[in-house]
């Protein structure tokens, strides 16, 4: 069978970025009709979007909203960054006006196991190397807002503790953007009274803290402010809850995020605009960029192309059940992107025998591409798989899962952005536009408020996972009931497990069902108005594995920095 011939030859991914002769940040901006003046400029080829212009754009109608998201991840990639700005140069190349939204890249994944995320091939945004390491300062300044919440507390409490916080159950964190498994669990203020009250610590991963979600989800400054504000940061004596705005947190907190709050524009390696804002996990946080970021990027273009991390069980769900509850979003499409190699790999084969025709390992791992079809219908949006193609995988097995999709009643089109850019996605283009023009989004959550915290969790686990229960010792049950007796119950839930499965066994591949959730601890992120729920055995400060990217990340002796990605 025929493989498919790669057009270009073959370069790494910070290679062909470096090779790309990029517009001017001021032309970029131009093609959806920024001023100059409404920029701050960080070098020529990247700026942040002032929030007056934003909002001077308000009573402009919405663009069309596509979110792109992915079957469950394994180790042979799936591409949803790649795709997504692969589309939006796919829609700018038939003649649309159309802009990506992407998230910006966490350290700690970059110099862990996964390496840039910037797209790859020739469907990247650039500059990659600084939209990869420190961009615009983003993640600096929300590392730093959130550790001056935690050192503001230790303040509090050593001098007139007026709020009466109870040292035993302060329960802020700090973060750092990198991952330190040393760093999980700590012990504060040793060495002495001049150093405050010794107590039990730990950091998270910046990506994961709520500070980054009150970030991503807030809809202006005073929001971001009234967010910030309500973040509880522990509790009195008598089990009353503290808030930032008790210990004075919320104003200085604010101060130091008011210029990371403005989008950064960027542009993909065919020129086109693209907003980077913004970087919670999808496998602990709720893993989607700014409100901000998107309901601007639908103000200046008629079809937005914004991602959501890992699998659709959890970007996806996720997009839907917080940030469009949240912002009052209404998507139109959705997305799937699947791999002939993911899809082997969920059929059973090891990573060394991808390269080797197998149809009856892709009709088994298509068992989970169905599942993620499945739960995508049950939010109401219309639905396309894209087939991200390697130059490994025959025609025969892209045919099969052309084949079964149609079965499913869903159109399953061939891309090759990675080696050809926006002429890759051109048909994939044309079929969203024939989709969502002239349609009405009917756009559904999964769930209602007004249902109790734990009949939510249960239904994702049911209704996204195939699960069959939920079971959480006496205390984490306690914990959720008096949440919901605190007056949150209306809160939506943010599920932590791992990406690589339904289930929260990571082993589990394909398509899991009647397996059981385990919840290890809940959360109440108060200012990001979701109940962290975290499961199996998911790490809120991830540790770097045996051989870790960093490992081959070097400058060479001409100042470049080498295997980025």
């Amino acid at each position: 069978m025929t493989s498919h011939k790669i057009s270009r030859p073959y370069l790494s991914d910070i290679e062909i970025a470096r090779a790309a002769a990029a517009l001017p940040i001021d032309d970029v901006a131009e093609k959806i009709n920024i001023p100059a003046s409404a920029l701050i400029r960080y070098g020529d080829d990247k700026a942040k979007v002032k929030l007056d212009y934003i909002d001077s754009l308000k009573n402009k109608p919405d663009g069309k909203l596509i979110l792109v998201t992915a079957i469950t991840p394994t180790p042979a990639g799936e591409g949803k960054t790649t795709t997504t700005v692969g589309l939006g140069d796919g829609l700018n190349k038939i003649g649309k006006k159309a802009m990506i939204c992407i998230r910006e890249p966490s350290l700690g994944p970059c110099f862990g196991m996964k390496g840039g995320a910037a797209g790859g091939g020739y469907a990247q945004v650039i500059p990659m190397e600084d939209i990869n390491l420190h961009f615009t300062g983003d993640f600096h300044a929300i590392s730093a807002a959130n550790n001056l919440l935690a050192a503001l507390i230790d303040n509090h409490v050593y001098w007139e503790n007026a709020a009466e916080l109870d040292t035993r159950r302060i329960t802020w964190r700090r973060v750092l953007d990198m991952n330190d498994r040393s760093l999980r669990q700590i012990t504060t203020s040793q060495g002495g009274v001049a150093n405050g009250y010794p107590r039990e610590g730990g950091f998270d991963i910046t990506p994961a803290s709520e500070v980054m979600a009150c970030f991503c989800l807030a809809t202006d400054m005073a929001d971001l402010r009234r967010r910030l504000g309500k973040i509880m940061v522990g509790f009195t004596r008598n089990r009353k809850p503290v808030y930032a705005c008790d210990v004075l947190a919320d104003g200085p907190m604010v101060a130091l995020l008011k210029d990371a709050m403005m989008p950064n524009i960027v542009q993909s390696l065919e020129h086109n605009p693209a907003f980077i804002h913004g970087g919670p996990f999808a496998n602990i946080a709720h893993g989607c960029n700014t409100v901000i970021a998107t309901k601007a990027a639908l103000k200046m273009a008629d079809y937005v192309v914004t991602e959501a991390g890992f699998g659709a069980d959890l970007g996806a769900e996720k997009f839907f059940n917080i940030k469009c509850r949240k912002a009052g979003l209404k998507p139109d499409a959705a997305v799937l992107v699947a791999t002939i190699r993911a899809l082997k790999m969920h059929g059973g084969i090891g990573k060394e025998d991808l390269g080797l025709e197998n149809i009856s390992a892709v009709k088994k791992g298509l068992e989970n591409l169905k599942r993620h079809v499945e739960n995508l219908r049950k939010f109401g949006v219309k639905e396309v798989v894209a087939i991200n193609r390697f130059p490994t995988d025959t025609d025969a097995e892209i045919k099969c899962v052309v084949d079964e999709c149609a079965k499913l009643g869903v159109k399953a089109i061939e891309a090759t952005h990675w080696a050809d850019g926006g002429d890759g996605t051109t048909e994939l283009a044309r079929h969203i536009v024939d989709m969502v023009d002239g349609q009405a989004s009917s756009f559904r959550t999964l769930y209602n408020d007004d249902i109790s915290l734990w009949t939510k969790i249960q239904t994702v686990a049911r209704e996204i996972y195939g699960a069959s229960e939920v079971v959480a010792d006496q205390k984490v049950r306690d914990q959720i009931k008096q949440f919901q007796n605190q007056g949150v119950g209306h809160y939506p839930v943010c599920m932590a497990k791992t990406q690589y499965s339904f289930s929260t066994d990571p082993n589990l591949k394909g398509n899991p069902k009647d397996h059981v959730v385990p919840i290890r601890e809940v959360r109440l992120s108060n200012g990001a108005e979701f109940l962290l729920v975290v499961c199996g055995d998911i790490m809120t400060m991830p540790g770097l594995p045996r051989t870790p990217a960093a490992n081959n990340i070097e400058v060479d002796e001409n100042g470049l920095i080498q295997g980025l990605f």
